[in-house]
Parts: C-alpha cells; structure tokens; sequence
C-alpha cells in the first residue's frame, strides 16, 4: 500500500508531525507520498505547474490511502483539495487531529471534512486505523 501524506508545511513541528507520520506508515510497511519531501516546496509562482504536477498527478499515483493531518485553526487549502480528490477517487482517507477533538473544531473543520473520515487524535489510534487497511 501507499499512502498520501497531507498536511501544512508552515512551521517547524507541522513539518516534524508529517514525517513522524512518514515513519510511522513505513514502520508498517507503508510506502509513502509526502509532497515536500518528493516534489518540493513553491518558491515563486513559477513552481505552481511543477507542484501540482508532482503532488497530484504523480503523487497520487497508486494511493491506497491518504493521511492528513488537521491541527491548527485552519486546515490548509492544499489539504482540504486533496481530501476532497481522494474521495472523489474513492481513496480513504484517516485526519490526525491532535490539538482538539473534532467535536471542539467542528467550526473550522467543517461538517464535509469530518463526515468524510475517520479522525484520530495520536498516533498509536493513527497506527490502529493503519493496520486495519492493510
């Protein structure tokens, strides 16, 4: 399996939860998709075409699963566009939430996202929602 891993790239520790997500997934034998890693980041408006390129039409490639991690008040643009492209492709999808419960965000994580997925909030109920598609 391959799995999708979504999320903001903003800070320092969105960056370190989505490669703890990256380790997680490949300690079960998971391949992974994180898009900066294997495409890189937009510096200018130039890298847009090779973004969406990378991210989506090779990024998505094979996917069996995408993980997306929700914290913050906000969840990023790119996050909630690939979650909506994953189930229009019929492609699960697993939120990691570990700021709040999606019960608590429900204002700005939006009834569409939540009704959408299972939603954890660590990552051993993250490892568990794992297992059980693999």
């Amino acid at each position: 399996m391959k799995a999708y891993i979504a999320g903001k790239l903003g800070t320092e520790s969105e960056k370190k939860l989505l490669v703890d997500v990256d380790k997680l997934c490949k300690s079960l034998g998971v391949k992974t998709f994180l898009p900066h890693r294997d495409v890189g980041l937009a510096e200018s408006i130039e890298d847009v075409d090779r973004i969406f390129r990378g991210d989506i039409e090779e990024g998505f490639k094979g996917v069996g699963l995408v993980i997306a991690v929700l914290d913050g008040l906000h969840v990023g643009a790119g996050t909630s566009w690939e979650l909506g492209y994953a189930y229009a492709k019929k492609i699960p999808a697993i939120g990691l939430k570990t700021d709040e419960s999606p019960e608590d965000a429900l204002e700005y994580l939006s009834s569409i996202l939540i009704a959408s997925m299972t939603i954890v909030n660590d990552l051993d109920k993250l490892k568990e929602e794992i297992k059980k598609l693999i």
